[in-house]
């Protein structure tokens, strides 16, 4: 089993086919597809992924996605960040744009801008429902409290630094994670569970009592009153990365430009390389002969199938040999490397026993997707 590690989460699981370091693919849709003539000369052909469960909407300007019909009111989303477009069919915007979405399915969703009714594709992790809390900068949706804790105490934060988040515990509540400091055990987070009234407001000490979330943060930003710490920011967060293109499943050998050679084994070759000028991904080369391309497909469709912010992600394939498979790039390498580095060797006691831990529970994650490590 591989752990991979990123440049700002902690180890990520390789699985066999797809892996040395290092986030989606789209919907398929007629009325913009991959297999229409392109703006960009290195996508000459594409072809669907053909693990995905999600059917083509009709080519039609009546098409609507779930919850977008007759009767039903338009879903208005706001941009949390910016993003150039890098293909025709695609859509910019910008960080507090509003987007009506058309067709919601996938990871690329299609939507017109309220500002500019220009129509296209946008990355559905870019962007949240407009009276959702995901706008809000201090609002982490579907994190555990490990990973709060992981990501407080990352390089960066400060002391009340905070999110809120998903309780675990208890479906539909919420709990406060701050970053504190405690003399005998260094940098701390503490965690506070934040309780729900008849009348739908919120609360942590009885005492003091919130209509809504934003009003609870500002309280908890003038004092502690009773907290660790005062607030004081938002948990620094990364930008996600891009899905993966719309329908580049099996792509061109053309379109990769391998660049720096990371390994090699009995079977092929390992590369960092570009796709399409703008997407660095890591390549793995096959010799030829050492599979053939029917058993190479069967495992491919099971590796697809494996999808998690920790699991490396299997992008896509160029079928014809030497066999190409094509993953997103770990830029801090396997675990074991990692650990060797001078980076990895100044890593705390406490990091490492996580590290250590999260290990067998991606082992079995793995294992029951019947897909294992070099």
């Amino acid at each position: 089993m591989g752990l991979w590690v990123t440049g700002a989460h902690l180890p990520s699981v390789c699985c066999r086919m797809g892996c040395v370091k290092s986030k989606f693919l789209r919907a398929g849709d007629n009325t913009f597809s991959k297999t229409e003539p392109s703006a960009n000369p290195h996508c000459p052909v594409y072809v669907p992924d053909p693990t995905s469960t999600i059917k083509p909407g009709p080519n039609s300007n009546n098409s609507s996605p779930p919850g977008i019909g007759e009767g039903s009111e338009d879903i208005v989303v706001v941009a949390l960040y910016d993003y150039e477009a890098i293909h025709h069919e695609d859509l910019s915007f910008q960080k507090g744009d509003q987007m009506v979405v058309l067709e919601e399915s996938g990871e690329w969703w299609k939507a017109r801008s309220l500002a500019t009714r220009k129509e296209g594709y946008i990355p559905s992790n870019y962007v949240a429902r407009v009276d959702s809390l995901e706008t809000e900068e201090w609002f982490f949706k579907g994190i555990s409290r490990k990973d709060a804790e992981r990501q407080l105490l990352a390089p960066g934060n400060m002391l009340g630094s905070f999110m809120i988040r998903d309780s675990e515990t208890t479906k539909g509540s919420y709990s406060l994670s701050v970053r504190d400091y405690d003399p005998r055990q260094g940098d701390t987070v503490k965690h506070y569970k934040i309780r729900t009234l008849d009348n739908g407001g919120f609360y942590i000490s009885p005492r003091s009592t919130f209509s809504t979330l934003q009003e609870l943060v500002a309280h908890y930003k003038k004092g502690s009153d009773g907290l660790c710490q005062k607030l004081s920011v938002p948990c620094m967060s990364s930008k996600p990365q891009k899905p993966w293109e719309k329908d580049a499943w099996e792509i061109p050998r053309e379109s990769l430009k391998l660049e720096k050679k990371l390994g090699a084994g009995q079977f092929g070759e390992v590369w960092m390389a570009t796709y399409n000028k703008h997407t660095k991904v890591a390549v793995k080369t096959m010799k030829p002969g050492s599979m053939s391309v029917e058993a190479f497909l069967a495992e491919a469709n099971v590796m697809k199938t494996l999808q998690h912010d920790k699991l490396v992600k299997l992008h896509a394939v160029v079928t014809a040999e030497p066999i190409y498979i094509i993953t997103e790039f770990m830029a801090k390498g396997s675990l074991l490397d990692f650990l060797k580095s001078d980076e990895g060797s100044k890593q705390p006691l406490p990091k490492l026993i996580d590290f250590s831990a999260q290990k067998p529970y991606w082992a079995a994650v793995t294992d029951q997707g019947k897909s294992h490590s070099p």
